[in-house]
């Protein structure tokens, strides 16, 4: 005969998201300090200007940098 398949919510086992709510905010601001570098980066000044090649790249770097730590934060 056929088992019969028991759902496992009914169990005792709760649905949680991989990432609690705080994880959520601080991937959306990474997100946001990435898009800022990039703007940065934009433009049609100077190609060597001092905000295209230093200050955009570090900003870039750091909402990266960001995004791993709102990853593996508990």
């Amino acid at each position: 005969m056929a088992e019969k398949k028991t759902n496992p919510v009914s169990q005792g086992v709760k649905d949680e998201l991989v990432f609690g709510k705080k994880n959520y905010q601080l991937l959306l601001i990474s997100i946001a300090i990435v898009a800022v570098g990039f703007i940065l980066m934009m433009g049609t000044t100077d190609i060597y200007d001092i905000r295209k090649t230093l200050i955009a790249p570090l900003v870039v770097v750091f909402g990266f940098a960001f995004c791993i730590y709102a990853i593996l934060k508990k």
